[in-house]
């Protein structure tokens, strides 16, 4: 007995509907009715049985709560253990594809780390698959060797602006 009061004292603290709190409740209940019912054979009065079916509908209400709560949480925890799933195979699967494939190629980022990356081979504008690094130096159709115009600004450690990207749309569209 005092291992259940320890425990239903400690559930009143833990969220959800513990099983030592479901027992409490419904022993309670259980109790109320039979008061309401012994009430009711030694008064005659009506007012015990509308008490009786107000308690009946509580009850009832409570346990129903507690079980949608209880399959709530069974679908989550399966959603979780879903997912979970989810990520090891993507994370299996990533090192599967990371591994000495003939179309991965690095190529560095604006921090300056090097990333593989896996290029798809589409027809494409060249222009359109140039990275930001080389879109600053546009190509014009007359130029020799592949080299265009630069914009200003072009060094190293130079972050560009809105209007030099801009300016990259203009000389692309000519």
């Amino acid at each position: 007995m005092a291992s259940f009061v320890a425990d239903l004292w400690s559930s009143v603290f833990t969220p959800g509907p513990t099983p030592t709190l479901l027992v409490a409740t419904n022993a309670t209940f259980a109790a109320l009715q039979l008061v309401l019912f012994l009430l009711l054979i030694a008064t005659y009065s009506i007012h015990f049985v509308v008490l009786s079916f107000l308690s009946g509908a509580l009850w009832w209400s409570i346990n129903w709560f507690a079980r949608e709560v209880r399959q709530e949480q069974a679908r989550q925890e399966a959603e979780k253990r879903k997912q979970e799933a989810l990520e090891q195979e993507a994370s299996e699967s990533n090192k599967l594809n990371s591994s000495a494939d003939a179309n991965d190629s690095e190529t560095e980022t604006e921090i300056g780390g090097v990333s593989k990356t896996r290029r798809r081979r589409v027809n494409q504008p060249e222009i359109a698959s140039l990275s930001p690094a080389s879109a600053l130096q546009s190509k014009k159709p007359g130029d020799k060797d592949g080299q265009g115009k630069t914009i200003e600004g072009e060094n190293s450690g130079y972050t560009s602006t809105d209007s030099e990207w801009e300016k990259v749309d203009k000389d692309r569209s000519t």
